[in-house]
This record gives structure tokens, C-alpha cells and sequence, in this order.
């Protein structure tokens, strides 16, 4: 198993301190109005989604039952993947089987990557755009890290989490003894929103097709939520952060985790203490040690 450091993400910050807690598991949703919902379904038809996984309930009290087990951490080859159907991408793209190669990911992936970048259906968003941001990582990666929407930096750049708190999350990877090579790192919104305020609800349903998409192309098997916009988005919930912080959810075949987005730990430090217990149980629950 992997180590990381005594001190976990910054020795200074004391962020290694807590002891392990598992969290409460939790299988509910927020439920979505019949008119969001048909804008959803409208939305993953246009966007070539003909079948979505079922959501499944978990008891509280215990983790998820289909977490994997046996595959040390950045091993992109021989990831135990659940044998649960994944949605089917698109009409002209086959399903990725559990046992696809990273080349068949990555390769669905760029697809996907230059349908973003043609896509104007959040005209405003569209227009102010330097570039979209896709995504970037390992595409047969065990763990996705899910935020908000890009940033400044990260409109100029095309990639993701590059400005202050993308370091911070750099950071974070590398205390789990990660690299950011070993994971993927994506956004609900793959245009920058201006002033960078939190998505509407129309720009989430117009991009759900998207990230909906690039998870089903990796099909992690865990997902770290970071923020309340991200988690929200995916889990369509309108519980806070905090409500959701703590707790284990499914989507699809992978286990959900929620924290805080690392822009709210650069304004509120005393946040990364929480922020490192949920990297503990996330840790935990991968099979890798961090003492």
C-alpha cells in the first residue's frame, strides 16, 4: 500500500492532525421538478445520451457495496472495474467495456473534447470564452476530482485547475501520494462563467451531456465532488455542502465523496482539516495508507 507523509497535505497547516472518521452513508437525491427534468432529458438527447445509469440507494451505516478492491493506486492497466452497464455515450459510440484499454478511453475522450469545443448552446458563456476546458488526466483513472467551472487561468490555459486553488488541489493529489497524472480532473461548466459566479441551472443542463459523458468514457470508480456546485450538479441535490460532506453516495457504478472546493479553503484555511479527514476516508476506502 502507498504512504503518504506524517504531516499529510502541509505539516505547517496541521492538516494530518484529525483521526480517521467513516462517514455516514447516504443514498438520497434532491429531487428535480418534472419541467428541470424534462430540460435535462432534452438536453442528454441532444447530446447523443440514449440510456442513463440507475441511481442506487445505499444504508446508511456502511460504505457502498460495489467498492473495489486489489489495485494499488496508478496502475492504469489493471483497474477492477465494476461489472454494472454504463450509460451508452452516443449513438455512434459504442460503450466502453470495463476492460477497455486507456487508448479506447482517450480516444472516445478527444470525441468528446472536440464536441466541446464547437458547442455554443450557452451563447453568452460561448462568446466570452478564450478557450473551453475539457478536462485533462489519466482517462482509465480509478478517482475523478468534479469542480465547479473554469477560472481565469483556466480559460486561458484550456486546463483545468491551473490558478491559485488548482495548486492548492496539486497539492492536495500529491499528500494522497497521487499525481495528477493518476487521476482526472474535470468541471461541471467547460466555459468560463463571467466573474466566475456559480453556474445556472440552464448552463448545468446544457453541459450535463458533457460531463455525464466523460465519466461513462472513464468510469471511475470513485468520484470526489469538490464544492457544492460540483456536487450538486452531479448528485442533483440542493443540500449544502456541509449536509453533504461525510457521507458516501453512488452515481452510476462509482462511489461518491464530497468536500470543499479548494478556492474555499485559500479564503477559509481552517477548512483543510476537513478537507484532509475526507481525503483519509477517500484513501481508505482505495486501499491506500496515510498515516
Amino acid at each position: 500500500m502507498a504512504r503518504a507523509g506524517k504531516n499529510g497535505m502541509n505539516g505547517k497547516d496541521g492538516l494530518g492532525d484529525k483521526a480517521d472518521s467513516a462517514p455516514a452513508v447516504d443514498g438520497k437525491y434532491g429531487a428535480a421538478s418534472p419541467r428541470s427534468l424534462k430540460q435535462r432529458l432534452e438536453s442528454l438527447a441532444d447530446s447523443g445520451v440514449q440510456d442513463l445509469p440507475r441511481a442506487r440507494t445505499v444504508a446508511r451505516g456502511r460504505a457502498p457495496s460495489a467498492l473495489p478492491q486489489g489495485r494499488a493506486v496508478g496502475q492504469p492497466g489493471a483497474a477492477l472495474r465494476p461489472d454494472a452497464t454504463q450509460p451508452e455515450p452516443s449513438g455512434a459510440q459504442p460503450p466502453l467495456g470495463p476492460q477497455a484499454s486507456p487508448g479506447d478511453r482517450m480516444a472516445l475522450l478527444d470525441i468528446l473534447r472536440h464536441e466541446v469545443a464547437a458547442c455554443r448552446r450557452c451563447e453568452d458563456l460561448a462568446s466570452a470564452r478564450t478557450n473551453t476546458v475539457f478536462g485533462s488526466g489519466n482517462p482509465n483513472a480509478r478517482l475523478c476530482f468534479l469542480g465547479e467551472a473554469p477560472g481565469a487561468d483556466e480559460d486561458a490555459s484550456g486546463e483545468p485547475f491551473v490558478g491559485r486553488a488548482g495548486q492548492l488541489l496539486t497539492k492536495i493529489i500529491e499528500a494522497c501520494t497521487l499525481t495528477r497524472d493518476q487521476v482526472y480532473i474535470l468541471n461541471v461548466l467547460k466555459c468560463r462563467p463571467p466573474d466566475n459566479r456559480r453556474p445556472e441551472p440552464a448552463e448545468v443542463i446544457n453541459c450535463r451531456g458533457f460531463f455525464e459523458r466523460q465519466l461513462a468514457a472513464i468510469q471511475p470508480e470513485f468520484i470526489c465532488c469538490l464544492g457544492a456546485s460540483a456536487a450538486q450538479s452531479l448528485l442533483e441535490t440542493d443540500e449544502t455542502i456541509g449536509k453533504l460532506r461525510g457521507r458516501w453516495f453512488t452515481h452510476g457504478t462509482a462511489a461518491v465523496i464530497c468536500t470543499y472546493h479548494p478556492s474555499y479553503l485559500l479564503r477559509n484555511p481552517s477548512a483543510k482539516k476537513d478537507v484532509w479527514d475526507d481525503m483519509k476516508v477517500l484513501m481508505s476506502c482505495m486501499g491506500v495508507t496515510l498515516s
